[in-house]
């Protein structure tokens, strides 16, 4: 994944920074439009547009176009009640910059009426203030109904104080996400510090593989993941733990996310999820009443058993998943070596390694479901 590995290698440069604060500065022109358009707010839209800017949307009749200018458009949201969700959900998909001037890509889904729009951004740097120039957009029929999904990363990119490289592994993220993509689910990515996470374990073989080793979209939502304290954690469904042997390390002590996942699974009704060594992301997990989450549940995950325990990666673990889970109270279930393995206890889903994460999602979607059922 190339952009990725940029990204990586220049992560602490001065112009990654510049470039990270002028992204910043779009994302916010975006955001303006995106809650104006959401919650009948025009004072948002105007500051996201420029007042000369014009909408290039599809006409009546296929394949013309229609031009709407800035106020007529804001003039849309000024007749409806102030404040009040319009039924529009949106995402930023992607932002690139060039000096003063950028191009962006949101989401924007309408589940009342089943329709997805993609919406393209030409912005411009006036006067210090990012402004959308112009705006054009496609529509398309979508299963989404709005229902998120957190997957949670690490930023470690080497086995504790040693110089392996290590990472979160990117089959068990994309087979998941690939899954909860088909059901109609919106993905978001968490890490302990925001922005780029090191990506290990690529296999652009298979379909899945292939299919989003070059995704764009994913790149960046990879590139540009979220800080604990950017999320809503009532925004989501469920929350998935991805593997890879950076999951041992700035996950499992993070404050902030153990706090997200519990307000999913206690306040919202949602599901825990984890694969592989990302099951160690749920050792430190506590309900209300200060009893680990694990206590008195099936879980699965990598044992020590089937780690290289000469192996120096192994030697810098800071603590083993199985005889923690153990010791805190829950039951460890695994099946042989190379096989896929899911543990479902309630709203508590586990699975075994990366040949797992496919089911650990569907799995997710199946309870989700049947809650919503009853």
């Amino acid at each position: 994944m190339r952009s990725l590995l940029y990204t990586l290698l220049f992560l602490s440069s001065p112009i990654f920074l510049w470039a990270q604060s002028e992204e910043a500065g779009v994302r916010q022109a975006i955001n303006y439009y995106i809650e104006g358009t959401s919650y009948n707010k025009p004072e948002l839209i105007r500051k996201a547009f420029h007042e000369e800017l014009e909408l290039f949307l599809d006409g009546k009749e296929p394949g013309t176009l229609r031009l709407v200018p800035a106020a007529e458009y804001i003039g849309y949201f000024e007749k409806g009640e102030y404040g009040k969700f319009t039924g529009r959900i949106g995402h930023i998909l992607s932002v690139e910059t060039w000096g003063n001037i950028a191009m962006a890509k949101a989401e924007i889904l309408v589940p009342s009426r089943k329709i997805q729009f993609i919406d393209m951004f030409i912005l411009k740097k006036l006067q210090g203030k990012w402004k959308i120039m112009s705006k054009t957009a496609n529509s398309q029929a979508t299963n989404q109904e709005g229902k998120q999904v957190l997957f949670v990363l690490s930023n470690a990119k080497a086995y504790g104080q040693s110089d392996l490289p290590n990472g979160n592994s990117f089959m068990e993220i994309v087979e998941a996400y690939d899954t909860y993509l088909e059901a109609g689910y919106h993905v978001d990515f968490v890490s302990p510090e925001g922005g780029a996470v090191p990506i290990r374990y690529v296999n652009a073989v298979g379909e899945v593989g292939k299919k989003y080793f070059y995704d764009q979209d994913l790149q960046y939502a990879l590139e540009t993941t979220y800080r604990p304290d950017e999320i809503q954690a009532l925004d989501y469904q469920a929350i998935y733990y991805v593997g890879g042997g950076a999951a041992m390390y700035g996950v499992p002590e993070n404050k902030n996310i153990q706090k997200i996942a519990m307000q999913i699974y206690e306040e919202g009704g949602g599901v825990v999820s984890s694969v592989c060594h990302g099951t160690a992301g749920i050792v430190n997990l506590k309900t209300k009443e200060g009893k680990y989450l694990v206590d008195g549940k099936r879980v699965s995950g990598y044992p020590e058993a089937y780690e290289n325990k000469e192996a120096e990666y192994f030697k810098q673990f800071p603590f083993l998943i199985q005889k923690t889970i153990e010791k805190r109270g829950g039951s460890f279930h695994v099946a042989p070596r190379n096989n896929a393995h899911t543990e479902v206890d309630g709203r508590l889903i586990t699975g075994q390694n990366n040949l797992s994460s496919r089911n650990v999602a569907l799995k997710v979607i199946e309870t989700l479901q049947k809650s919503e059922a009853n």
